[in-house]
């Protein structure tokens, strides 16, 4: 028999049909021929091709792995997205940086054949039934490998003091600097993206929209997608939120998707910390926190932070337009019309969800006083 019908046969008994006792015998017809693990790897090389063609990316193929199965399903996927990624087309910086961020792609040392040849069916199965999903791609310079602006140029001095400060926001033990270090970061984010704006106003070829999948990892997903919808909205993008696969799509200009990439996963990080410290505290005096304290806090906690967001980009924005020569508002009108045109477009239908789980006083307060701990309204310039 030859060893593609080997694997042939192995797709047609297990990959088709759930039951454990198919994958069982798939699995037996792989470990009886060594000459057919050639052929699989070739096999998986397609699958992983199919998921980009789906709208996928490497970030996304990681995510849904590390979330349905394994770590040797991880380790195998990741394998396949490196051996397979010197044969695709030019996919542009973001797909590169994805790319460099996949884990490590060599398998453990496997007991058996047998184990081996489970977990790659396992994975294969996955990888099959993959939804389609809206692709980013725009069909301009990201799929055709031709120069982007963000490759053009090295990341601005403002993007890098922006990721400094957040990451001094992270570090810091005071609530206050925090407080300070997250609204300077805000701050400048506002005016990196009023600069942003006008270069690309007066540029031949403006900027269009891009988008972006950001993870909303498990528990407490939908107070997490919250607080990455006020990330966005205050930063001239809008947010999708995809409960069952796990992520967020968020549309906007690509200077704007990188400083909510940044202010999310700080903010994330600060707020997870603060929830921490507050159930310390409830444990001390004697009262048990759940569940629904954590989803309350975090609520409560993305729900006040949005606010002061907006409160500060809007005043940064201001500031800076008064301070020019030129009107920013049909600019800025006219890249908000863009952005709601290309969600539209990717989107045409959404629907809005309400939060549950969010009904504990103590938590809701907590989180609040968290939020405005790390308050992001207007502060003097740092020395």
């Amino acid at each position: 028999m030859s060893t593609s019908r080997t694997v042939d046969r192995a797709f047609e008994t297990a990959l088709y049909d759930t039951a454990d006792h198919a994958l069982d015998t798939a699995a037996s017809l792989l470990a009886a021929d060594p000459g057919a693990d050639a052929e699989l790897d070739r096999r998986g090389e397609e699958f992983v091709a199919t998921a980009w063609r789906r709208g996928w990316q490497p970030a996304d193929l990681v995510r849904i792995v590390r979330r349905e199965l394994d770590d040797v399903h991880l380790r195998l996927v990741a394998r396949l997205i490196r051996v397979q990624a010197p044969h695709d087309r030019p996919r542009g910086p973001r797909w590169a940086a994805q790319l460099d961020a996949v884990p490590e792609g060599s398998a453990a040392p496997r007991a058996d054949r047998f184990s081996h040849a489970t977990a790659v069916l396992e994975l294969y199965r996955l990888l099959l039934r993959l939804p389609t999903l809206e692709p980013l791609e725009t069909g301009g310079a990201e799929g055709n490998g031709r120069r982007t602006p963000r490759e053009a140029r090295p990341e601005s001095r403002a993007l890098a003091r922006i990721r400094a400060l957040l990451a001094k926001a992270e570090a810091t033990g005071y609530p206050e600097e925090a407080e300070a270090l997250s609204a300077k970061a805000q701050e400048l984010m506002a005016r990196h993206s009023v600069d942003e704006a006008l270069l690309s106003a007066h540029a031949p070829a403006p900027d269009t929209p891009g988008a972006c999948r950001i993870g909303i990892e498990a528990p407490y997903e939908q107070a997490k997608a919250v607080l990455l919808d006020a990330v966005a909205d205050a930063n001239h993008c809008r947010a999708v939120w995809n409960e069952a696969l796990g992520f967020s799509t968020v549309v906007g200009f690509e200077s704007d998707l990188e400083a909510v990439e940044l202010l999310h996963t700080s903010l994330l990080v600060q707020a997870e910390a603060a929830m921490t410290k507050a159930e310390a505290v409830q444990r001390a005096g004697g009262r048990k926190r759940t569940k629904t304290f954590r989803q309350s806090f975090l609520a409560a906690y993305a729900h006040r932070a949005g606010a002061r967001l907006r409160a500060a980009a809007e005043a940064a924005t201001a500031e800076a337009g008064g301070a020019g020569d030129v009107d920013l508002l049909p600019v800025l009108a006219s890249r908000e019309v863009a952005v709601t045109d290309r969600l539209e477009r990717m989107f045409p239908e959404t629907t809005t969800t309400r939060l549950r789980g969010a009904g504990d006083a103590a938590g809701w307060t907590e989180g609040t006083r968290a939020a405005d701990d790390a308050e992001v309204g207007r502060r003097r310039p740092l020395r």
